[in-house]
């Protein structure tokens, strides 16, 4: 037998067949050939490997000791091509939703919401993959973006959403330990959390009227991690009510001052390469549907 070649599938698939149903006339019946087809195969199979693996009798076939061990290879192998395949077929008829998304939105607002997603649109597979810094997507990445920025900052806007406003937060034990007539000019002298080297917060302060600059001494990757600290009563931070809208109901979070100003917006984002799919244009649109009825002051 050459060490470098793989026997005929064909031959194999008639063995196999022949050594489960303990006869060539099962085994033809099975595979859809004659019962000298069978025989054939099994006996190019035997000359290709140089041993006997059936013995015929009166009642049908039985496995030499050879032919026990090939059959065990055998039957494993021809299992996992037809699951191979069958996991393929699979894939071909599925339709996933590929989303890039800001993590905090991905994990704060989107992801509860999947099994909805599901429940509207049961044949459709989402994924959706947090990134931080993205300003536009390509299409061998993912089918459309999810990002909160300014205008003109992004790159491929199918749809600006909402503009919701930004106000300080933290937790009631913290807010317990500050002043308690706050006000948004007395927040620079107070541990704030950063998302950035402090230009978000500035950009905050000036929106209020506020000439005040600050700078971090520690700077975090999203503002999912800002929100996270922040909850732990490390600080005070940044948020909107699409990110904190339960913390604050429960009382988990509570604004720290009555300013609040809109800065960013989130947009929907898709590849220039090509034209968003039925699907996406579904779910961008069930997305700004979800989001304006959610929060109707914070439309465009």
């Amino acid at each position: 037998m050459p060490p470098d070649r793989l026997p005929p599938l064909n031959a194999v698939r008639a063995f196999e067949a022949a050594a489960r149903l303990g006869s060539y006339v099962a085994a033809s019946q099975a595979l859809h050939v004659t019962q000298p087809a069978i025989g054939r195969h099994v006996r190019n199979l035997e000359n290709w490997l140089g041993v006997r693996l059936l013995e015929r009798t009166p009642r049908g076939v039985t496995l030499t000791l050879q032919g026990v061990h090939y059959y065990k290879a055998a039957s494993e192998s021809l299992q996992i091509l037809a699951d191979a395949g069958a996991r393929l077929s699979r894939r071909e008829d599925e339709r996933w939703l590929r989303i890039l998304c800001v993590p905090a939105f991905a994990s704060r607002w989107l992801t509860p919401r999947i099994e909805l997603l599901r429940e509207l649109r049961p044949d459709l597979k989402i994924a959706i993959e947090p990134n931080a810094s993205f300003t536009g997507v390509d299409a061998r990445q993912a089918d459309l973006g999810i990002a909160f920025g300014l205008p003109g900052e992004l790159t491929g806007v199918r749809e600006v959403l909402i503009q919701p406003k930004l106000f300080p937060v933290c937790t009631p034990g913290f807010r317990a330990g500050l002043p308690e007539a706050l006000r948004a000019a007395d927040l620079p002298a107070c541990k704030l959390i950063h998302v950035d080297d402090g230009t978000w917060w500035n950009s905050w302060f000036a929106a209020n009227g506020l000439r005040v600059r600050v700078k971090a001494e520690t700077s975090h990757t999203s503002n999912d991690v800002v929100l996270n600290l922040a909850q732990r009563g490390l600080g005070i931070a940044l948020a909107t009510e699409v990110l904190v809208g339960r913390e604050l109901k429960e009382g988990s979070l509570v604004r720290c001052v009555e300013e609040a100003v809109a800065l960013e917006s989130y947009q929907v984002l898709v590849p220039a390469q090509q034209p968003p799919t039925a699907d996406a244009l579904w779910f961008i649109g069930w997305l700004r549907d979800a989001l304006r009825a959610a929060f109707p002051e914070a439309r465009i």
